[in-house]
């Protein structure tokens, strides 16, 4: 049976976001620096979605950036999962509301076309089972209020994930340089984030990779169709009503979103 004090931030995290009114940090109901718990809150929600026939899409890293690592007294990434009901069109729009507190970040997405089944995976593996990669944007929300979060709060809210876009050009793993691309994310047309692929844990193949074996110790591995997030490569923005982002990858291309202003239904 589930434990208690796990259903409860399970409750407390699905009602923050039915309501849109942010709740206070659910490490108080658990174990200080209990992660493994942490997980399990997470699991329940994702189990509840997919009971409410929601479909899990792939996975999103996420505390890939050293000074994240630091901020948080963390010495590695954590992970949540991608539903179908997540994902914004290239150059959509997200409506007023649909979020809480959004903030945006760039970062390189692959696209697997075989399982990663193996504990121990590595690079060769992840560059065998992707099929492409694409620019991406990451809009990540948090449940809890002012974004007032430690380790264990992030991961119970699913690494405070919120919505995501894909660019819509494919591009082939061979003879891309992840590690070497350059980010540029603008907000209005202002630069406000920018990166290369090394800022993400030294680069977006050492991201999938650390992704891929934690998932596979779980007995959960990633499967072919799966989409990864693989970390931000530079700081995440605040996202306004009215503001326009678009990041550009060096090799990728690029990806754009927009948020309606409050009253705009178009």
């Amino acid at each position: 049976m589930t434990a208690p004090e796990v259903i409860k931030a399970a409750d407390t995290l699905v009602e923050a976001g039915r309501t849109g009114t942010a709740c206070p940090p659910v490490r108080s109901l658990l174990a200080e620096g209990d992660v493994e718990t942490a997980y399990a809150v997470q699991r329940v929600n994702v189990e509840r979605g997919v009971a409410a026939g929601r479909r899990v899409v792939g996975r999103k890293i996420g505390l890939t950036s050293p000074a994240v690592q630091a901020q948080l007294g963390v010495d590695q990434p954590d992970f949540g999962a991608l539903f179908a009901d997540m994902a914004v069109p290239e150059g959509g729009r997200v409506a007023a509301g649909r979020l809480l507190q959004p903030k945006v970040e760039a970062e390189v997405a692959l696209v697997l076309g075989a399982d990663l089944p193996h504990r121990e995976c590595t690079v060769a593996d992840v560059l065998r089972a992707t099929d492409f990669a694409l620019p991406a944007l990451e809009i990540v929300d948090s449940r809890i209020a002012d974004w007032d979060i430690s380790l264990v709060d992030t991961v119970a809210d699913n690494a405070s994930s919120g919505l995501f876009v894909l660019g819509g050009t494919p591009v082939p793993l061979m003879g891309l340089d992840l590690r070497g691309v350059r980010m540029t994310m603008t907000r209005g047309g202002e630069p406000v984030s920018e990166g290369t692929g090394a800022d993400c844990l030294g680069g977006p193949l050492n991201a999938a990779v650390w992704l891929a074996s934690t998932l596979a110790g779980m007995g959960d591995p990633l499967r072919a169709g799966d989409v990864v997030l693989t970390g931000a490569l530079g700081p995440m923005a605040v996202a306004t009503p009215g503001d326009r982002f678009e990041a550009r990858i060096s090799q990728l291309g690029r990806v754009a979103v927009e948020f309606a202003r409050e009253g705009d239904r178009s």
